[in-house]
This record gives C-alpha cells, sequence and structure tokens, in this order.
C-alpha cells in the first residue's frame, strides 16, 4: 500500500510539471496573448510570436526586375537635396521629409522611401509591438517624386501585429473629391491631391499589366524607373489590402487614385 500512495505522487508531481511547462511555452507579450487566427483588418499575416526586428513586407508582386539604379528624376523640390535618386530598388527604406495627411480618415502620419524585395514586389516594412513603422506610408521609390509629372505610388498597413487598425485600414471609405495632402517637412509645401477613384482588385487583377501600370505610372513596370504620365499631370495612388484573410494573406487589394490640385 505504501508503494502505491508513493507511485501516486510521484504521478501527480509529473502531471504538475508538465501542465507548467505547457502553459510556460504559450507567447504572451505586454499581457496579450497573440492568437493565431487573423483579425478583420491584418494586412499581411497572423503570427504566435513577435518579431524582435523589422522585417520585410511584400504588396504586390509581379513587377519587373528593377534596373541597378533609378534615373535622377527632373525635381528633388519635394524630398530636399538630401535624398539620393540613384539608390538602388534593393536598397533598405530610407527617410524621406514627407507627410501624408487624409483629413477626411484623421490620417496624419510620416513617410518612409521603400524599394523592392527580394522577389520584386513592392516592400511595406514591419515590426515589433508597438514599433512606429505600423504608423507609416511608404512611398515607393521607383514611382515619381509625389508633385512630379507622373505617378507616385504611396502604401501603408491595414493593422498592427495585435489587431488595431492603422492608417490605412479605412482606405476604402474615401470617396471622390476627398482631399489628400503631401506636406514637405523641410519647406511647409503642400501638395493638394482629390481623389479621383476608389478601386478593389483581387490579388490576380491588381497583378495584371493594365493595373499594375494604373498603379504605379508606365515606367516602373517597364523597369525603368518613373516616367512623365501620357496626360502631363501628377497623379497618387495609395495602396494597401483588403479582402478576406486567405492562405496567410488577403485576396484583394484597396487602391486610391487621385490627381493633383491645379
Amino acid at each position: 500500500m505504501l508503494t502505491h500512495r508513493r507511485f501516486l505522487c510521484i504521478l501527480l508531481i509529473f502531471l504538475v510539471i508538465c501542465v507548467v511547462t505547457v502553459g510556460n511555452s504559450l507567447k504572451v507579450t505586454d499581457g496579450v496573448f497573440i492568437s493565431p487566427s487573423p483579425s478583420p483588418f491584418f494586412f499581411f499575416s497572423t503570427q504566435l510570436s513577435l518579431p524582435e526586428t523589422n522585417q520585410p513586407e511584400r504588396l504586390l508582386t509581379n513587377l519587373p526586375t528593377p534596373q541597378p539604379t533609378i534615373k535622377a528624376p527632373p525635381s528633388l523640390s519635394m524630398l530636399g537635396s538630401g535624398y539620393n535618386a540613384n539608390l538602388p530598388l534593393n536598397a533598405s527604406p530610407v527617410y524621406i521629409p514627407l507627410e501624408l495627411i487624409i483629413p477626411v480618415l484623421k490620417v496624419d502620419s510620416p513617410m518612409l522611401g521603400v524599394g523592392v524585395t527580394s522577389d520584386n514586389s513592392m516592400d511595406a516594412p514591419k515590426g515589433p509591438y508597438d514599433d512606429p513603422i505600423w504608423h507609416t506610408a511608404f512611398w515607393f521609390r521607383g514611382s515619381s517624386i509625389p508633385g512630379d509629372v507622373g505617378t507616385a505610388t504611396i502604401a501603408a498597413h491595414v493593422d498592427d501585429l495585435v489587431g488595431r487598425p492603422e492608417i490605412f485600414a479605412f482606405l476604402k471609405r474615401l470617396h471622390p473629391g476627398d482631399l489628400i495632402i503631401i506636406h514637405a517637412i523641410n519647406t511647409s509645401r503642400d501638395l493638394r491631391f482629390v481623389v479621383d477613384q476608389v478601386q478593389e482588385y483581387s490579388n490576380i487583377e491588381a497583378s495584371t499589366p493594365a493595373v499594375l501600370t494604373k498603379i504605379f505610372g508606365s515606367g516602373p513596370v517597364a523597369g525603368i524607373g518613373p516616367q512623365p504620365s501620357s496626360d502631363g499631370l501628377s497623379h497618387l495612388t495609395l495602396l494597401t489590402c483588403a479582402g478576406n484573410f486567405v492562405n496567410g494573406g488577403f485576396d484583394h487589394h484597396t487602391v486610391v487614385y487621385a490627381t493633383l490640385s491645379k
């Protein structure tokens, strides 16, 4: 009988150790458990553990292989003299002295200049919990500089790692006539764009040459850098993910087209 009781005690201690070990294996950060199921706003993929450092993200695929350098555009007035227009598109994101302001959505965010990932997708960097990168807009350096004759393309996240809506979470609420402002920090100059169209594309539609050309302009799609638009106007494209979360990513994109107000 004594041997049987000792056996039961040893078994109980073993079970307690197992429960504690399994409990400690769950990732808890700042009191928040990261669930494996995606939130309605999640931008790219849900993770069970938060990343420790900034990691690149992908936006649209099927962009052409970029040239080693991008020919310097005719105007650098919005970016200032410190911007390197010949920076290769596979280089890391760089600071640019611009802010994106969308009054109707209460968006007022800093901007980074980004290039492409290793598979020639537009880069959309992310970082750990509460990293400012989640509240940042990304200007594609292969597109036109905002305000130049051509198409400037800007993307941003729809939410962060814990499902909180981010700056482009409600992009589809924009309507024709709404205002988008690009503010130059160094010169206090404002470019005022007016929304022309809000469109949602499936990932397949968004990867076709015709839609890619509308989003990025003809130059980036041809792999030759920004080119003047055929209508002689300055265009702005805002871009983010939308639709349903399928196979680790969203299956649609929301795209806003705007034109510089005269």
